[in-house]
């Protein structure tokens, strides 16, 4: 594509300050990253989050926790005569964090939200499903605004079926689809439509664990293909919901240990690569979880039984797909798993031993580990340096757009109890800064400084992209890419409708004084990047940018 300059003058002004960079001050230890206390108290347990395309992330715990630790705004409460424990509540469950500005604003939530599960549409909105008790079956919508004026708004009775620890992933039309949840073997789609309300998936009932389950929060991904991978207790199917059929079922993980909530492990799509292909590799990658029997264990018996050590990947295209197990550097349930910018995945929060469930984790797992996916099998984990913080059941961990980790919450008791207990209920806030952001790696890492795809202005499929970008040290233009971030919901450690898509590299050009541009081909179908709102970053040596926000439809 031809450089325009007076259109990249333009966009620099519309970029300006989606460039800069969030809030920093963190101390480093030599290649282990570092940690930031970012807030002492934001008033709720972070339970669930989302990053918004203005940087600001929605999180919330539920309703029925008692009074949380900060008050709504305005003299408003929550009256709820249906409310488990408070009936009028004038306090918070739901806050507002800027990103940039390190602010925390309350949010009104109206019935429970507990163990939910939500998506963004591709205008951005996030749209909440479910809950517990009164909340159970209604759809709460949040518009982000740069103001102190959006608040979430409720549909009742929007759902077909109660969905309480249910997934959603995000679908190439721009619905949802919502899998699952406690005593539902079955899917549902929103918004809806004339179709039926509610349809039966076999696979979920026959990956219950009676009196266990195992199978809540199952691990959802879209294939290129546009079918979904569906992981629930140690196995998976290759799902049309289009066609309402399994395509494909997979075999069950070596051992047979369960990986799915209470037995929580997490898991990943790998970066999508090659996208112009005719073929193109998928591969995810599931670790840790707990041994077959250690929900009763710790539930009953208060035993807590070691947990597991092991990831096992599969390239989920593959003719005859077999498990690879790998072990990482310590056991971990309840771990959360997030894709970074440079293609690399962060392993961080969670317990040595137990499983989820109020009081049922103990061992406290401090160190974030780096896998690194393109490295020699034996030798792709990296072990990093540990919060002071304890993050058990209830906690949650998403990648900001500057390339560091927000990890909040911590709650493993059935209220807010923060004292005479081993983990007490946790209000602070933190953020965990990767290796990549040490101040030795500032002369290799790219700045961005404008873009075709900026703010505001929508990118095609499979058009041809340019970005301009600056880079201070010695450039080495054959390892340079750009790749695309899709923000994640996360809850229960897992990262709904999270993916990176590896853009690549067609042509890097010096322009002049340290600037160079980089042109790359956008994703050709909506199957590999349903539309809606990405993190875009120039990645140099392993090293990215500050990510900017492009919307691709």
């Amino acid at each position: 594509m031809p450089h325009c300059s007076s259109i990249l003058f333009c966009l620099f002004l519309q970029l300006f300050f989606a460039v800069q960079p969030c809030h920093r001050v963190v101390t480093y230890a030599a290649d282990g990253g570092g940690w930031q206390l970012l807030q002492n108290n934001i008033g709720i347990a972070a339970m669930h989050m989302q990053l918004l395309h203005n940087d600001r992330v929605v999180i919330y715990d539920r309703t029925d926790f008692g009074l949380s630790n900060i008050s709504l705004p305005d003299g408003k409460c929550r009256n709820d005569s249906r409310d488990l424990v408070v009936k009028n509540d004038c306090t918070a469950h739901s806050v507002e964090y800027d990103v940039l500005a390190n602010k925390i604003r309350p949010l009104m939530v109206q019935t429970d939200v507990w163990c939910s599960s939500g998506a963004v549409f591709p205008d951005g909105r996030l749209i909440q499903t479910g809950g517990f008790n009164d909340g159970e079956d209604k759809v709460r919508t949040f518009l982000p605004c740069n103001n102190a004026k959006c608040d979430w708004v409720e549909t009742g009775d929007a759902l077909g079926a109660r969905r309480w620890y249910a997934t959603n992933h995000i679908l190439t039309d721009g619905r949802q689809i919502i899998i699952g949840g406690r005593r539902q073997f079955n899917y549902e789609f929103y918004p809806k439509t004339s179709a039926p309300n509610v349809y039966s998936l076999r696979f979920l009932a026959e990956t219950n664990d009676r009196g266990i389950e195992n199978n809540l929060y199952p691990f959802v991904f879209l294939n290129y293909d546009g079918n979904l991978f569906i992981f629930a207790n140690n196995r998976a199917v290759l799902f049309s919901y289009k066609a309402d059929k399994v395509l494909k079922t997979y075999p069950a993980i070596p051992g047979g240990d369960p990986r799915s909530y209470p037995s929580t492990g997490s898991a990943v799509l790998l970066p999508l690569k090659n996208l112009r292909a005719a073929t193109i590799e998928a591969e995810v990658l599931v670790c840790g979880g707990a041994p077959k029997g250690s929900f009763n264990q710790a539930d009953t018996k208060r035993n807590f039984v070691k947990a597991l050590d092991t990831c096992a990947r599969i390239k989920i295209n593959d003719p005859n797909p077999i498990w690879v197990m790998e072990t990482m550097p310590a056991a971990r349930v309840m771990g959360d798993m997030q894709l970074l910018p440079n293609g690399n995945v962060l392993i961080i929060n969670g317990a040595g031993a137990g499983t989820a469930g109020w009081e049922n984790g103990q061992n406290p797992v401090l160190n974030p580990v780096l896998y690194l996916p393109d490295d020699a099998e034996g030798s792709r984990f990296q072990r990093l340096n540990p919060s002071t913080i304890p993050r058990m059941y209830h906690s949650t961990a998403i990648l900001l757009r500057d390339g560091r980790v927000l990890v909040g919450g911590s709650n493993p008791h059935i209220g807010y109890n923060f004292t005479g207990v081993l983990f007490p209920t946790e209000l602070r806030l933190e953020a965990f800064s990767p290796p990549y952001l040490g101040k030795e790696f500032n002369d290799l890492r790219p700045t961005i400084v404008s873009s075709t795809a900026a703010q505001g202005k929508n990118i095609g499929y499979k058009q041809q992209l340019s970005v301009r970008f600056k880079v201070t040290g010695k450039l080495i233009a054959d390892s340079v890419s750009v790749t695309m971030v899709a923000p994640s919901f996360t809850t229960h450690s897992f990262s709904m409708s999270h993916r990176l898509l590896v853009l690549g590299n067609e042509k890097v050009t010096y322009v002049g004084t340290s600037t160079y541009d980089i042109q790359v081909t956008t994703p050709g179908y909506p199957e590999l990047a349903p539309s809606g709102y990405y993190m875009l970053y120039v990645v140099h040596q392993y090293i990215p940018s500050v990510g900017v926000w492009v919307k691709i439809a």
